[in-house]
C-alpha cells in the first residue's frame, strides 16, 4: 500500500509504502506533465537508491532529495504506523 506524504509547490506529489521487512521503504513521486503524462522517481530508504528516474531534471532530483533526506525520519515513523493519518500524535 502507498500513502500520501507530501505535495509540493509544483505539484510533485510524494507518496510511501510500509516498511518492508528488510527495513526499506519505497518513496515514489510523481508529477504530471502536459506532454509525457507524468514524470517519476522512486527512492528507497534508508540507503537513498534512486531508480526508474523519468522526465525529471537534475535541478529536480537535487530539490527532491533535500526534501526527502530533511524528511526522511518522518517517513521511516510514518511507514510503521500505517501512512500519516495512522501515526500516533499527529
Amino acid at each position: 500500500m502507498m500513502y500520501p506524504f507530501l505535495t509540493l509547490d509544483d505539484g510533485t506529489e510524494i507518496v510511501h509504502s510500509n516498511m518492508g521487512p528488510d527495513g526499506r521503504v519505497k518513496v515514489y513521486l510523481e508529477r504530471p506533465d502536459e506532454k509525457d503524462g507524468f514524470h517519476h522517481a522512486v527512492c528507497y530508504l534508508p540507503d537513498y537508491t534512486w531508480e526508474d528516474l523519468a522526465g525529471f531534471s537534475q535541478t529536480d532530483l537535487d530539490r527532491f532529495r533535500e526534501v526527502i533526506e530533511s524528511t526522511a525520519h518522518l517517513i521511516l515513523e510514518f511507514s510503521q504506523e500505517g501512512g500519516f493519518d495512522g501515526a500516533a500524535g499527529f
